[in-house]
């Protein structure tokens, strides 16, 4: 293995140091091409020294060789980072609120070293987990699911275990999304400003509370700056570029490094251009801007910022010393570097055991395997049904909902029941071939899903499916839906007998269909004060 050396303050010009308060973005170039994306100008910048992080996407299907490319480039620990919020590689959960589901410690510490172990394999050695955003009200753009929870001491106390499994697969943590005070539930930060009025006594009491706490136990060495803006302490500029707002955590003893989220995201660029973000993201607190587009634009527009007189020197060191501290400490972390069958099975349980249910008195999760059931399994609108109710398409991220897959297995399970496809936004010929066929049958379930991807918005089911549900509720015929995703989302239905929620993974899907069966308990607990029908 080749040594690398650890690269000194005091040896680095300004160039090479501007440099060390950047994150390159290595992605799928033909997915997303760039003019000034180029990966020789990567690679040359980390044989200059002048490039502090990379971050790599685990998806791209050359990541193996731009990995090598990197690693045969670097001869000192250059921070290679990536976001493993639902796991890495084939070891995947229905995301972060599955783990709180569980209330497990020692559930989330394998999380942590299963993910740490595959990703510290794949040649990462920052993993941006774990998530200590708390959904404390209906979060209906996304972060439920990303979310542990809303008790800052279970929290921290999950958030923590998470944090020491993968410091002991050899990874740095960051906590994100910095400092994770809500602002209106209704607006996604990648598309636009949100807002959030907490107040600096508010941050340290609650939302910061999991942050200093696992800091404050050897266990979180970076944080991710979020977009959103808190008036009450910063009037102006959103989280991830003012000094007032970082300064809280800092305030409080916080000294690992801070890392921008995206700075491409309506929450930041909208309003502050996206070139001027990336050096005010530096000038203003940050050690690393996540610049995201156009690599050598993204390093121009932070040295024009430096010959602006807007990057002072001592803030640029500041900067600079606490990546190479972190950079460092790569070396000397812990390794293990084993996946035992234990720790798979541990890990298997979090997929199986966090499915929630919710019945009216003297019902169970579990229909009758041998009834006549009609199941409507919603399928996204771009997905394409033939004549014979076939699914063609399934567009849905990562793969984790696969209708196709779902209408199997419930033959499998239901030989007596048939399925029916219905699309997100259904036309009106759609939904009264649905409510006619419906008719025959001993009752009807539905299997939702909720995406929570960003550019999205609010998560909602159409009204059209609504409705649809409302219309069968006049003569109770839904005596079930089953759901994977953001419960809240539950809230826009008329009562609903029995309601099953389980998570965002293949897995997740399987068992929660397993519950519906009667083949598995549903042992979850809600994170979330839902307030079903």
């Amino acid at each position: 293995m080749k040594e690398l050396k650890e690269l000194k303050l005091e040896e680095l010009s300004v160039k090479q140091k501007l440099g060390m308060t950047w994150v390159a973005h290595v992605r799928n170039f033909d997915f997303l091409p760039c003019p000034g994306d180029n990966m020789e100008f990567v690679l040359q910048m980390i044989r200059d020294h002048s490039l502090g992080a990379v971050w790599v996407d685990p998806g791209l299907p050359n990541r193996v060789e731009l990995m090598k490319q990197i690693k045969d480039a670097a001869d000192y620990p250059i921070l290679i980072i990536t976001d493993a919020e639902d796991g890495f590689g084939e070891h995947l959960i229905g995301r972060h609120n599955a783990l709180g589901r569980t209330g497990s410690p020692e559930l989330a510490y394998t999380f942590g070293k299963v993910t740490g172990v595959n990703a510290y394999k794949a040649g990462y050695n920052v993993v941006c987990n774990p998530v200590l955003d708390m959904c404390n009200e209906n979060c209906v753009c996304g972060g439920t699911m990303r979310s542990l929870g809303s008790d800052k001491y279970k929290v921290t106390e999950m958030g923590m275990a998470m944090a020491q499994g993968l410091k002991d697969a050899g990874v740095l943590t960051v906590g994100k999304h910095y400092p994770s005070a809500k602002g209106d539930p209704n607006i996604d930060n990648h598309m636009a400003e949100n807002c959030s009025y907490a107040t600096k006594e508010e941050l340290a009491d609650y939302w910061l509370y999991p942050y200093m706490e696992i800091y404050k136990a050897g266990l979180l060495d970076g944080i991710m700056t979020g977009h959103t803006r808190l008036p009450n302490i910063d009037p102006v500029y959103p989280t991830s570029l003012p000094k007032k707002v970082i300064g809280v955590i800092r305030e409080l003893g916080f000294d690992g490094f801070t890392i921008t989220d995206a700075l491409i995201m309506g929450g930041a660029a909208a309003k502050f251009g996206e070139r001027t973000c990336k050096g005010l993201a530096v000038a203003n607190g940050n050690e690393l801007a996540l610049t995201w587009l156009d690599n050598e634009e993204s390093f121009k527009a932070i040295c024009e910022t430096y010959d602006q007189g807007l990057i002072a020197d001592d803030r640029l060191d500041e900067a600079v010393r606490r990546v190479l501290e972190a950079q460092h400490k790569t070396l000397t972390l812990p390794k293990v570097t084993e996946i035992t069958d234990e720790d798979l099975a541990n890990f298997d349980s979090i997929n199986r055991d966090f499915t929630f249910a919710k019945c009216d008195e003297g019902l169970t999760p579990a229909i009758d395997r041998d009834g006549n059931h009609c199941f409507v399994v919603l399928i996204e609108s771009e997905s394409e049904v033939d004549s014979h109710g076939k699914v063609n398409v399934d567009t849905m991220n990562k793969g984790w909902y696969r209708p196709a897959l779902i209408e199997k297995r419930l033959k499998e399970l239901f030989p007596n029941s048939d399925v029916r496809f219905l699309r997100q936004f259904p036309t009106a010929d759609e939904t009264m071939f649905l409510l006619q066929e419906t008719v025959p049958y001993d009752d009807v379930v539905y299997i939702t899903f909720m995406q929570s991807a960003a550019y999205t918005g609010p998560e909602k089911l159409t009204t059209r499916v609504t409705s649809g549900i409302q219309a069968l509720q006049v003569t109770n015929r839904v005596s079930t839906v089953l759901h994977f995703g953001n419960p809240y989302v539950m809230e826009d239905l008329v009562h609903i007998p029995r309601i099953i929620i389980g998570g965002m993974s293949l897995d997740a899907v399987n068992y929660g269909l397993d519950v519906l069966a009667g083949n598995l308990e549903a042992k979850g607990v809600l994170t979330y004060d839902v307030k079903f029908n």
